[in-house]
């Protein structure tokens, strides 16, 4: 999966909105070219919570282990809750990563290098083996986030 696909089908989810940071708006220079996908239905980013879903071009600092500085690479990182997390690491998010999947291997979801201690997985470069899968856990996180913002909503009610 291309990023160009992955932005697709994620514009085909109702209320998701893509910040995608650039030179001049204001972002900071290290996210300029990354892609962010909030659930947001009024189409404003939201102030209180964080993307379902990123796709990154480059290393972070601290986060070099994917080698994001290889050509053509990049990664896509997700949050579609513990169940997904466990299923696809074997492990519960805070336990101790043992024997884990090489961070820089291509079309493998593993736990995300970083943030995998809170139930984050990631994607380096999508591909045929990890398709199908992708696409069902980026439903999840969607549908995650959409839930979260209806509570959210909820309580914020008189």
């Amino acid at each position: 999966m291309s990023i160009d696909e992955i932005t697709e089908f994620l514009a085909g989810l109702d209320g998701v909105l893509l910040l995608r940071p650039v030179r001049g708006d204001g972002s900071p220079e290290i996210s300029w070219g990354d892609s962010f996908f909030y659930y947001a239905p009024d189409g404003e980013v939201p102030k209180t919570t964080q993307p379902f879903a990123t796709i990154v071009t480059k290393d972070y600092p601290d986060d070099e282990r994917s080698r994001l500085d290889r050509p053509d690479t990049f990664r896509l990182n997700l949050f579609a809750g513990k169940d997904a997390f466990v299923t696809w690491t074997g492990r519960q998010p805070r336990d101790e990563a043992v024997g884990e999947a090489d961070p820089s291997a291509a079309d493998s979801v593993i736990a995300h290098p970083v943030y995998g201690t809170l139930g984050w997985l990631a994607v380096v470069n999508p591909g045929p083996r990890t398709e199908p899968a992708v696409r069902e856990l980026l439903r999840t996180a969607h549908d995650l986030a959409r839930s979260r913002h209806l509570r959210r909503a909820g309580s914020a009610s008189p």
